[in-house]
């Protein structure tokens, strides 16, 4: 199992890491390892629900940004409902701080102690068949869990968004690293095809609003005409390559990592068609636990030629 020890991949440690600009930075990523490594898992969540609860009325921003994105993909739900989600989608986001120290810097046999996993025979029967495997994800605020928590199972590749803080990108790629291979950069499409190719894991969430290069306006939730990148049919289109959507879900007692069944016939080769079954596999695993989506970006911020602006 590749851990951060023993991956040649991972940053080296400099001197500039250490000089004074970065002050604040290791004393707040200090902060966060004392605090996951000393509290038990249920204080950790309490206090991560109360900084939740706080949040709302320093963030009112993005207050505003997910009040309408919920607005805008739930309209079923009333002005109450809508509410009750909104503080419990702010709540999650306070415990995601103290769930991105878990992933970060918890040992294997603390997170194995609070992760169920279900669906692992798809990763088995995919091996078996040495197929590289797409994991269709998305940003759910236990995001950093899911792919550690994977890679506990089997360690695979992970895509992201490098940080231009040099502490803040030091620490997540040695923390997203901890049970996985290595990183590659969301634009590196080739470095992704080639970890698909050598039968890798690939964890990739295509979910956020990316611009209209490279996308295509299909249903998300209740919202027709959502901006959706072609990207996943792209990856997914890799010779021996099965797309298994992959998700962590926080529950009462810990998380349970679910792997689904592969995406039947996906893809198919047109963009609008396999656009709109990645969205509904995305969107229905949302509805699994709605408040624990991250709706604090302006997931419809792109709109077609005619269509307003719709924050």
């Amino acid at each position: 199992m590749a851990t951060a020890m023993h991956n040649s991949r991972l940053p080296p440690f400099t001197a500039a890491l250490l000089h004074p600009r970065y002050l604040f930075n290791w004393l707040g990523l200090g902060l966060l390892w004392l605090l996951v490594t000393l509290l038990p898992w249920r204080a950790q969540m309490a206090l991560g629900r109360g900084l939740g609860r706080l949040s709302m009325k320093a963030l009112k921003s993005r207050v505003k940004v997910a009040r309408r994105n919920l607005e805008l993909a739930l309209p079923e739900l009333d002005e109450s409902a809508r509410e009750r989600t909104l503080k419990a989608n702010f709540e999650s986001v306070g415990c995601a701080i103290f769930e991105t120290g878990m992933a970060w810097f918890w040992p294997h046999w603390r997170m194995k102690a609070i992760t169920r996993m279900e669906g692992t025979e798809h990763v088995d029967a995919a091996v078996a068949r040495g197929q590289g495997m797409l994991l269709l994800s998305a940003h759910f605020l236990t995001l950093e869990l899911n792919a550690r928590q994977f890679g506990l199972y089997r360690p695979g590749v992970g895509v992201y968004r490098p940080n231009t803080n040099p502490v803040l990108e030091y620490a997540q790629v040695q923390g997203r690293c901890r049970s996985n291979k290595y990183l590659v950069d969301r634009l590196n499409i080739k470095g992704m095809l080639k970890a698909l190719r050598q039968g890798d894991a690939l964890w990739y969430a295509p979910d956020h609003d990316y611009g209209s290069h490279a996308s295509v306006f299909v249903p998300f939730f209740a919202v027709e005409e959502a901006a959706t990148i072609t990207g996943t049919a792209t990856l997914a289109r890799v010779k021996k390559t099965v797309t298994l959507p992959c998700f962590t879900l926080r529950e009462k007692d810990g998380y349970r990592l679910l792997i689904q069944a592969p995406i039947a016939d996906f893809p198919v080769g047109d963009d609008m068609a396999d656009a709109i079954a990645s969205n509904q596999v995305i969107e229905a695993a949302i509805r699994l636990a709605p408040e624990q989506y991250m709706w604090l970006h302006r997931r419809f911020k792109t709109t077609p030629k005619g269509v307003p602006y719709r924050y």
